[in-house]
């Protein structure tokens, strides 16, 4: 069986071709572009290739992840933070439908990987897991008994949402929020605040990317940065395992690419700060799906969304 992904982020997105066969899907494809501020030019620039793969393999399913708030139940992307106005209570299911013929499946993106990597990855063979994002934004999954809990109307699991302090960088429309100090974007912009307090001279093309470079270089003030970071995400893997009690929390994005840095830092807090019994018991690892973790989400809820 083929399917087809699209994986919506606030900054890139991208559209993926997949084979399911044997229980497992295999990326046989993908596409991607830059969000624009619109959907339907962003989509614009997809459609040749939604096209072209739609009637070359027959794929009818498709999964869509994109960040929440969304009305997954109705297909409907409500106020993703990341993503600008135009994306706001976009019909996407019913716009993939009309425009392409397929049928399509939303999901929040957290949740999409929480299946991914329970069925795919890290997670193969639990009941309990929490999937954390820390991308763009922070987000949490959860499989909770062997199924996906995604709560009342679809917002369980916004963990990016609670706030850690009163002050610190904002993250989720809230200062001080777990994704402001817990993501990618977040530790950019808490780089910017410590530089101003501290009057260090920050280059003003200052990416994510290179803060890890330098701490990973030994320098003390990009150091100072992601321990602080590092910390905080420490308090919510805690939270997580003493209200879940979960067998792991995995974790892609930025956690992923820089986890032996963090899990120095993260390790010897959550064993201080969790239940002792409940810590015992919960792995924390990175995705083992890695970097194509999105499109890998996004043909997840192709096949297995219903």
């Amino acid at each position: 069986m083929y399917c087809i992904g699209f994986d919506i982020g606030g900054t890139k997105c991208a559209v993926s071709l997949g084979e399911f066969k044997n229980q497992e899907i295999k990326l046989l494809d993908r596409y991607q572009v830059w969000t624009k501020d619109s959907p339907t030019d962003t989509f614009d620039e997809l459609a040749p290739v939604i096209n072209k793969w739609s009637k070359k393999f027959g794929a009818k399913r498709v999964g869509v992840a994109c960040g929440g708030p969304l009305d997954s139940k109705n297909g409907i992307i409500i106020s993703t933070p990341n993503l600008s106005r135009d994306w706001h209570n976009f019909e996407i299911v019913t716009y993939i439908k009309s425009r392409f013929g397929l049928n399509a499946k939303l999901e929040n993106d957290a949740n999409a990987s929480a299946i991914a990597e329970w069925k795919f990855g890290a997670g193969k063979g639990t009941k309990n897991l929490v999937f954390m994002t820390f991308g763009s934004g922070l987000g949490a999954g959860l499989i909770l008994d062997g199924k996906l809990y995604s709560g009342t109307n679809g917002n369980a699991g916004e963990i990016g949402h609670i706030r850690l302090k009163k002050d610190g960088p904002v993250g989720y429309n809230k200062m001080g929020s777990a994704e402001g100090f817990c993501s990618g974007n977040g530790i950019k912009r808490l780089a910017q605040i410590r530089a101003e307090e501290r009057s260090v001279s920050l280059d003003s093309s200052i990416t994510t990317k290179i803060i890890f470079e330098k701490a990973k270089q030994g320098n003390e003030f990009y150091l100072s940065v992601v321990r602080e970071s590092a910390e905080n995400f420490a308090k919510v893997i805690s939270i997580l395992i003493d209200l879940f009690n979960p067998e792991a929390i995995i974790t892609g994005g930025v956690f992923m690419r820089n986890y032996d840095l963090f899990m120095e830092i993260i390790e010897p807090i959550v064993e201080k700060e969790a239940l002792t019994d409940a810590y015992k018991v919960c792995k924390i690892l990175p995705a083992k799906i890695g970097e194509n973790i999105g499109d890998y989400a996004a043909l997840a809820i192709a096949i297995l969304g219903d």
